[in-house]
C-alpha cells in the first residue's frame, strides 16, 4: 500500500498538485492517466521519493520493497544483463555481492565466516538462490534470449534495454511497482506477455501509459489527473471514460433543470414581490432560489488534435510490388528474398519482433536504402509520405516550425501552413519556435502536420505513437480509419492496429507471414501461431 497525503506541487507560481489525497493499495492495479503536462511522471517520482512534494507526505508501510521502472537507458552500460536485472531488488544484490567478496579472500577469517554465515542467510529468506533462474524467466518472457542474458549493457540495442530495465522492476515482486510508460518500445508479443504478467500480480502496480488496449487489459483503477486535482475511478480505461461523461452529461441535466427552477423562482418573484398578500410566498422563494447552486462543471484540460489526410489524387489499381528483396544490416540479413504486393484498399500493420526489418523495408520502399537484392516498384498514381522512426535528420537544421513545415508545401501562403500548425495544437507563437528544440511529442506533431500538408495517397508509418498523448494517439488512430488511401504501419498499441489494419504482416527470420485480416483474429488463429512457432524454431536452431 502507498499513498499521499495532502500533496502539494509548486512550480514557481503553478500549481502541479493541490491538496492531493489518494490511496493506492494492494492487488490493484491503477492507470495514472492525464492530458500532456498534467504532471503524470511527476507524480510517478514523487510516490518514488526521488522528488519532494512543496507540501504533504507520501505514506508506505513499513517494510515494503517499492520498484521503479528506470528511464536513463545507459545508466548500467557497465553492468551484465543479469546483474542489471537483480539489481531491481537492491539488498539482494547487496548481500551477493558482499557474500561473493568474502568467498573470494585469500586471508578468509573468522570474522568473514561469521559475516559470511549472517549473509548466507540472509540471502537463502530472500530466495536469492533462485535470483538468477526468476531473472532469466523474467528476460525470457520480455524476448531476451538466453544467450544475452551475460553480455554487458553496452552491447544491446536500444529495444533490448528497454527490456532489461522493465524486467529489473519486475524482479523479486515488489510490494508497489511505479512503470513510467513500460510499453515503449515493447513489440507486440512482449507487451502481450507484460499484460499477462501484471494481470497476474498480486501487488500494487500504478502505471503511466498511452496505449488504451493495455490499459484495459490491466487496470482495476482509474487515478485521472485533471486540473491539479486526482480522482479515482473503478474499472479500467473504456469504463473511466463512459462514467466520466456520464457523470458531465448528468451534472448538464442537473443544471439545466436547476436553471429552469431559478427562472421559474425570479418570474414568481418579479411578479409578486410588490404585492401584499404574495409578499410572504416571494420571500419564501428568494430564500429557495438563494440556496440553488450550480454544479461547477470545467472543461477537460485534454486538448484532441484535428488529424485529416486527404490526399491530393486518386490512387489507382496498381500500387505497390515487391520482389525478392533482400537486405544485411551489420552482418545480419534482415530481409531475405521478401515478395508482396499492396492493392488499393490495404491497410497493412507489420507486427512481431523484428522491428529492425520492418524499419529496413520501410527505409528502402521509401527511397532511404538501396536493398541487396531484389526490386519493389511504385504505381504511377501513387505518392508517398514516410513517418520515419528516428526523425533526427528531419529536425537537425535552425528552421522554425512554420517554414520547416512550408517546405513540404505546393501553397506557401503563412496563413495556410500556420492553419495546418493549428491543427495539430501549434499556436500562436509555437509557429516561430526552433524546430531542433522541440520536444519528442512536439517533433511527431509536426510530422503528422507534414504528411497532411503533403496530401500523399500512400502513407509509410514506422512507430507513429511513440511519443504522443493519448489524446493524439486516438486522433491518428480516426485520422488513418477514415484515410481513403494506402497505409503500411508499424505500432506497438493493440487497438490502434486493431482498428486500423486490414491486412496483417510479420516478417520472421525465415520468410513473410502475410494474411488478409484483422489483428485478434491473427493472433487467435492456431495455424498463424503454429507457423510462426516453426519459424521462430527454425532460427533458433540456425
Amino acid at each position: 500500500m502507498i499513498s499521499a497525503s495532502n500533496v502539494t506541487l509548486r512550480l514557481g507560481k503553478k500549481a502541479l498538485f493541490e491538496d492531493v489525497n489518494i490511496k493506492f493499495t494492494e492487488g490493484n492495479c491503477y492507470g495514472l492517466i492525464g492530458a500532456n503536462g498534467a504532471g503524470k511522471s511527476t507524480f510517478l517520482k514523487i510516490l518514488s521519493g526521488e522528488l519532494e512534494p512543496t507540501n504533504g507526505e507520501v505514506i508506505m508501510n513499513a517494510g515494503e520493497r517499492l520498484s521503479v521502472l528506470q528511464q536513463d537507458h545507459f545508466k548500467y552500460d557497465d553492468c551484465v544483463v543479469m546483474d542489471t536485472v537483480i539489481m531491481g531488488n537492491k539488498r539482494l544484490y547487496d548481500v551477493m555481492k558482499e557474500k561473493d567478496a568474502i568467498y573470494m579472500k585469500e586471508d578468509f577469517t573468522d570474522e568473514d565466516g561469521i559475516r559470511a554465515s549472517e549473509l548466507e542467510a540472509e540471502f537463502a529468506e530472500m530466495d536469492g538462490w533462485n535470483a538468477e533462474s526468476d531473472a532469466a524467466t523474467l528476460l525470457n518472457g520480455l524476448g531476451v534470449d538466453t544467450d544475452q542474458h551475460y553480455k554487458m549493457m553496452s552491447e544491446l540495442d536500444g529495444n533490448l534495454k528497454v527490456k532489461v530495465l522493465l524486467a529489473q522492476a519486475l524482479f523479486g515482486n515488489p510490494d508497489v511497482l511505479l512503470l513510467d510508460e513500460p510499453t515503449n518500445h515493447l513489440d507486440l508479443d512482449a507487451i502481450a506477455w507484460l499484460e499477462e504478467f501484471l494481470i497476474n500480480f498480486e501487488n500494487t502496480v500504478i502505471v503511466v501509459s498511452h496505449d488504451r488496449y493495455f490499459l484495459n487489459k490491466v487496470c482495476t483503477h482509474i487515478a485521472d489527473i485533471d486540473y491539479a486535482k486526482i480522482q479515482l475511478y473503478a474499472g479500467n480505461y473504456d469504463f473511466w471514460y463512459e462514467s466520466s461523461q456520464l457523470m458531465i452529461k448528468q451534472m448538464k441535466e442537473a443544471n439545466k433543470k436547476k436553471e429552469e427552477k431559478i427562472k421559474e423562482l425570479q418570474e414568481f418573484i418579479q411578479r409578486f414581490s410588490a404585492n401584499a398578500s404574495k409578499s410572504k410566498q416571494a420571500t419564501s422563494r428568494k430564500r429557495a432560489l438563494e440556496k440553488i447552486e450550480l454544479d461547477e462543471i470545467k472543461p477537460s484540460s485534454r486538448k484532441y488534435p484535428y488529424i485529416d489526410f486527404r490526399p491530393k489524387r486518386e490512387i489507382g489499381n496498381e500500387v505497390l510490388t515487391v520482389e525478392n528483396i533482400s537486405k544485411t544490416v551489420d552482418g545480419v540479413k534482415v530481409l531475405d528474398n521478401i515478395s508482396f504486393t499492396i492493392g488499393h484498399d490495404d491497410k497493412v500493420a507489420f507486427v512481431g519482433p523484428n522491428t529492425i526489418a520492418t524499419t529496413t523495408l520501410f527505409k528502402i520502399l521509401a527511397g532511404e536504402e538501396e536493398p541487396d537484392e531484389g526490386t519493389y516498384k511504385w504505381g504511377v498514381t501513387t505518392s508517398q509520405g514516410y513517418f520515419p522512426k528516428d526523425n533526427t535528420k528531419e529536425f537537425d537544421n535552425d528552421l522554425v516550425i512554420a517554414d520547416w513545415l512550408a517546405q513540404y508545401s505546393d501553397e506557401k501562403d503563412a496563413t495556410y501552413v500556420r492553419g495546418f500548425l493549428g491543427r495539430m495544437l501549434f499556436a500562436g507563437e509555437d509557429g516561430v519556435k526552433k524546430v531542433k528544440v522541440l520536444s519528442g511529442g512536439e517533433k511527431v506533431r509536426c510530422l503528422l502536420s507534414k504528411l497532411m500538408i503533403m496530401g500523399s495517397n500512400c502513407l509509410i508509418l514506422d512507430e507513429p505513437t511513440n511519443h504522443l498523448d493519448m489524446e493524439s494517439i486516438t486522433a491518428l488512430n480516426n485520422g488513418l480509419i477514415k484515410f481513403p488511401g494506402v497505409v503500411l504501419f508499424a505500432c506497438q498499441d493493440h487497438q490502434f492496429v486493431q482498428t486500423t489494419a486490414n491486412r496483417i504482416m510479420e516478417l520472421t527470420a525465415t520468410g513473410l507471414i502475410d494474411k488478409q485480416t484483422t489483428y485478434d483474429e491473427y493472433l487467435a488463429n492456431d495455424e498463424f501461431a503454429r507457423k510462426r512457432q516453426i519459424m521462430n524454431m527454425v532460427k533458433d536452431e540456425d
